[in-house]
């Protein structure tokens, strides 16, 4: 690939990824960076905890500074995005007209929220919270605020109510399941997680459904009304009901789609020259049934760098263990593997301070979920990325079990 021409389109986590992966690796032909932001690339999961509490500035966001990319030779198109892929030609068009061309393209497009399908959801004080603009939109909203409505218990949700708690800012979930994080952890973590938010104050508003919103005559949102006949005082309103990958780009240029932009296991799309990474892509695993789309900074970077190393002349499979963490007050939960409700489950530590569960499939060790037990967490990494022999569910029943000081069996010998 050397002389040849690399553009990337999006630069969130895995577009600035790809495009520095690609130099660390040696590869010296063009490479072209694409982005409708201005600022520089910046991490996004800060922008709910630590930059949303004041915590952190616009700069220890940046996922690199400014002189990276200009240093290594990275061309950045800001505030430009593109509008059309002309696989024909080898170029995608830009929205301001430009015309980038390129021998391979990847496609780090990203997602967006979802938004919220009911009466009122176009008033002022409705917000989401997906990128820089609308962590800084949040913080301002959040100064004037008594009362916040998050509307979804998953990651960002919780996230932010635990943030807007600790701001002063009463503050509601309300989640459509019977519990918090329901679609990623199993009821051990549910559970831990919705004590510690109640113990902090936030009501947890589960089984529930936002029917209608409902504002004052300037159009300020106040109200938020539920399928039980309930309603919420809200001066502010956050949506985090999930994202939508962003596929149109892909799909307008006929590649193949489906939940995501699909890939094969060297994430090449139906276009060899055309790659997806991150939270736009949908990728076959070996540590999962079919093919996975996830939203995490640890797909996005190792994707991001499996592709370098394509471009750059590597020919693999991607098979990187799936891992997520969050952190909301003094818990941080870790989430190693992908784990289904129907896995048979094993608690080992406290389930009110430090502990893990360990999720079987078939006998086998298939994930982890652990609130402040980080070594369960790396342990099982490492054993997931191996072919080696994991503890079985007998032995993580046994009292006393750690996996810090679990030692695989000795074959037995004739």
């Amino acid at each position: 690939m050397t002389g040849q021409r690399v553009v990337v389109v999006g630069a969130g986590q895995a577009g600035s990824d790809a495009a520095a992966a690609l130099r660390e690796r040696g590869f010296t032909g063009e490479v072209t960076l694409v982005g409708e932001e201005g600022a520089v690339p910046y991490q996004r999961p800060p922008l709910s905890k630590a930059y949303l509490a004041g915590r952190m500035d616009a700069a220890g966001l940046e996922l690199r500074p400014e002189e990276f990319y200009s240093a290594h030779g990275i061309e950045r198109v800001r505030q430009d995005r593109v509008t059309r892929i002309d696989r024909d030609a080898g170029a995608v068009v830009l929205a301001s007209g430009r015309t980038l061309p390129y021998d391979r393209l990847v496609l780090a497009t990203g997602a967006r929220p979802r938004s919220l399908p009911v009466p009122g959801a176009g008033l002022t004080g409705v917000r989401v919270l997906r990128s820089l603009a609308d962590a800084d939109a949040l913080r301002r909203a959040l100064a004037g605020a008594r009362h916040l409505a998050v509307i979804g218990g998953g990651f960002i949700g919780l996230e932010l109510a635990a943030t807007a708690s600790g701001l002063g800012v009463r503050t509601a979930v309300v989640e459509a399941g019977t519990r918090v994080m329901g679609r990623t952890v199993g009821p051990e973590v549910s559970a831990r997680l919705a004590a510690e938010h109640e113990a902090h104050g936030v009501e947890l508003l589960l089984g529930r459904e936002v029917t209608a919103l409902a504002g004052d005559r300037d159009g300020h949102v106040r109200v938020v009304e539920l399928n039980d006949g309930r309603r919420i005082p809200a001066d502010v309103v956050v949506v985090g009901i999930g994202v939508l990958p962003e596929v149109e780009l892909a799909a307008d240029a006929g590649l193949e789609v489906g939940g995501g932009i699909v890939v094969d296991a060297r994430l090449r799309t139906s276009d060899r020259a055309v790659y997806a990474i991150g939270d736009c892509a949908r990728f076959p695993s070996p540590h999962a049934a079919g093919r996975l789309r996830l939203e995490s900074v640890q797909n996005a970077s190792d994707q991001a760098r499996h592709v370098a190393a394509e471009l750059c002349g590597a020919s693999a499979s991607y098979t990187a263990v799936p891992w997520f963490w969050t952190d909301q007050y003094d818990l941080r939960v870790q989430i190693a593997g992908v784990v289904r409700a129907d896995d048979h489950r094993v608690a080992v530590g406290d389930p009110a301070g430090r502990f893990s569960v360990l999720c079987f499939r078939d006998g086998l060790l298939v994930g982890t979920e652990s609130v402040n037990r980080p070594a369960d967490h790396m342990i099982t990494r490492r054993l997931l990325a191996s072919d080696g022999p994991r503890p079985t569910p007998d032995e993580a029943a046994r009292p006393g079990f750690d996996l810090k000081t679990w030692r695989a069996p000795s074959p037995v010998t004739a």
